[in-house]
């Protein structure tokens, strides 16, 4: 399949009839995000950022900071393909609320999420890569993810690093 790269970290596949993919589609996004300064890659399965309906294969990797977000005007869901993580939802104040488990369909875990707007969250990768496919309606605009101010911003690499191994602890003291 012939993808058209948007940048370093997305790629669009052209207009098709049919989109399939098998489990080489695996190493061929670990060998993309491998190449990626973010450690993040996606395959957009859309026309554009202005299609109604995105659908995305996503890959990040274990040491990938997601900075914790929400979307103020819609929804999304995930299905888990490949990898471990931890799902953390926080309350407005960055306390965290619920964690999620999550793994392929074969691994017992938790596969498949689906969560409303305005609902902060972020990812801990337990695995050395952490794919999936996201399902979110479109168009996108940045400016509808909104970041709080008791994350650090993914430019703050050892803030990032260091708001993550307090997440790590503050799961474990959960349990």
């Amino acid at each position: 399949m012939k993808m058209i790269n948007l940048n370093k970290e997305v790629s669009y596949l052209p207009t098709q009839k049919i989109i399939a993919f098998d489990k080489k589609l695996f190493s061929y996004l670990e060998k993309k995000v491998d190449k990626t300064k973010s450690k993040k890659f996606r395959i957009c399965l859309h026309k554009n950022e202005n299609s109604k309906l995105h659908e995305m294969i996503i890959i990040h990797k274990n040491k990938t900071y997601v900075r914790p977000h929400k979307h103020i005007n819609k929804s999304e869901s995930m299905e888990v393909l490949k990898g471990s993580a931890t799902l953390i939802f926080f309350n407005q104040y960055g306390k965290i609320t619920k964690t999620l488990k999550l793994g392929a369909a074969n691994s017992g875990k938790t596969f498949f999420y689906k969560i409303k707007k305005n609902i902060m969250h972020t990812f801990l990768f337990h695995s050395k890569y952490f794919i999936f496919k996201e399902t979110t309606s479109g168009p996108f605009v940045r400016s509808n993810t909104v970041f709080p101010d008791w994350s650090p911003e993914n430019k703050n690499i050892i803030e990032a690093k260091e708001f993550m191994n307090n997440l790590k602890y503050l799961i474990k003291k959960r349990k």
